[in-house]
């Protein structure tokens, strides 16, 4: 006798947990390894390069926080758009794009796992920690939400401990070699040019994204309508103040170009800082942030992919919920298999930054979308409501931040585009035959 409900997602994540779950998915891999890259092209004016990101960002969670809370469900960026348009290839190019975009940040984080891991363990393979971590994630994420909110919140709890290491290590350092040129350094940026500015911004904004992430597991928290716009903001806010705050000691700690030439930056500003801290403990601190942050991309992206097939955008089978585990276990073996592919094969500034353009180009979308349904809904009742002018004003910041990207990264993301409009075209000829 076949059972007529089958296995649901199960509802296990209250306020604070998600807020821990904005928190650790935006902190992590962005912060600890991005910091050098993003000093390599913006130099001492990185502080100026990672507030313009966290501004852009900033638009765009205001816009997923009312989205969020008036539809809270699984593949939210797909379904918000389906709700704005009422076109379900569109809805399934940007749930493709959003998708793309997650698999590729969690390639890009177990790369960056193994940049810190050479540092603990020369010997060790890159391949095999970045199979190790990868399968590591999945066998959490299979094991269930409330195992893997648990991890995160602990996880989140000693990554941002890292941060402030950082943060107290580098500011005492400071005072007590103070160096007169470092206000005006940083003041003027020595002269960078505002190109490398906005290059550098368009790459810092891989480490402030994640809060997009939350709506995707709306269906796991409760009074969602309720908690996910607050749990979004809260989670931007406190992490864009620790970023500001860690962007300008390190920069003001060790010059830009040996930032840039690390592997490991922030311990680089750890291990100039002070000499209480060993480098091996920080390097465990900064390993546990940039698993945390694969583990809840390796979590976004399989309830993206079980939303999707929910909703008719991709085969059944993907939709289906482990008996036992109440997870998406076919999903978690897809999300895998293509992850590891891609980070043997990318480096970490090539997958960042076709990362951001991806996200870019849904973001711009989805405040697309949120005119579209304030137009349409006025009135209506919500627990949010963002000022009319944010979507207007996000989607103009997210396209220009769009041509700073590396030049590799916007080949990848057209045929990425080119590729989903393919999928597109084929499933609407297949409905149609």
């Amino acid at each position: 006798m076949t059972d007529s409900h089958p296995p649901q997602l199960q509802r296990s994540l209250g306020f604070w947990a998600l807020v821990f779950y904005g928190v650790g998915d935006i902190l992590g891999a962005g912060i600890y390894a991005l910091v050098g890259k993003v000093a390599g092209v913006a130099g001492s004016a990185s502080w100026a390069a990672f507030s313009i990101a966290l501004f852009v960002a900033g638009l765009t969670a205001l816009t997923y926080a009312e989205l969020g809370g008036r539809f809270p469900r699984s593949a939210g960026e797909s379904f918000f758009t389906e709700q704005a348009f009422g076109r379900p290839g569109l809805s399934l190019l940007v749930g493709w794009v959003v998708l793309c975009s997650g698999i590729l940040s969690l390639a890009t984080v177990s790369v960056a796992f193994g940049g810190y891991m050479s540092g603990l363990v020369p010997a060790l393979p890159s391949w095999a920690t970045v199979t190790g971590i990868l399968l590591l994630l999945a066998a959490i994420n299979f094991r269930g939400m409330r195992e893997s909110s648990t991890t995160n919140i602990v996880a989140t709890m000693v990554e941002l401990t890292g941060l402030l290491i950082v943060i107290v290590a580098g500011a005492l350092f400071l005072l007590e070699h103070p160096d007169p040129e470092i206000p005006r350094t940083i003041a003027t940026g020595s002269n960078v040019g505002w190109r490398a500015i906005a290059s550098g911004a368009a790459l810092s904004f891989f480490a402030f994204i994640g809060f997009e992430d939350m709506v995707n597991v709306a269906e796991e928290v409760k009074d969602p309508e309720r908690n996910m716009p607050r749990a979004i903001l809260t989670a931007l806010g406190a992490t864009g103040v620790v970023y500001l705050l860690v962007v300008l000691v390190a920069t003001s700690v060790v010059p830009p170009e040996s930032l840039a030439a690390s592997k490991a930056p922030l311990l680089a500003v750890v291990q100039r800082s002070t000499d209480i801290i060993p480098d091996r403990l920080f390097t465990l601190i900064a390993l546990f942030a940039v698993a945390n942050t694969g583990l809840l991309n390796f979590i976004m992206g399989s309830r993206l992919i079980y939303g999707m097939a929910r909703q008719g955008l991709l085969p059944a089978a993907l939709g289906r919920v482990h008996a036992t585990r109440r997870t998406p276990h076919l999903a978690i073996i897809t999300m895998l298999s293509v992850a590891l592919g891609l980070a043997l094969s990318g480096t970490l500034t090539y997958l960042a930054g076709t990362t951001s353009l991806l996200l870019l180009l849904v973001f711009f979308t989805l405040h697309l979308a949120l005119i579209a349904i304030k137009r349409r809904d006025v009135g209506r009742a919500r627990t949010f409501c963002a000022p009319h002018v944010v979507p207007f004003a996000g989607a103009l910041t997210c396209l220009a931040l769009m041509p700073f990207v590396p030049r590799d990264s916007l080949l990848t993301a057209t045929m990425i585009l080119a590729l989903g409009s393919g999928i597109v075209w084929l499933r609407a000829r297949g409905s149609s035959g």
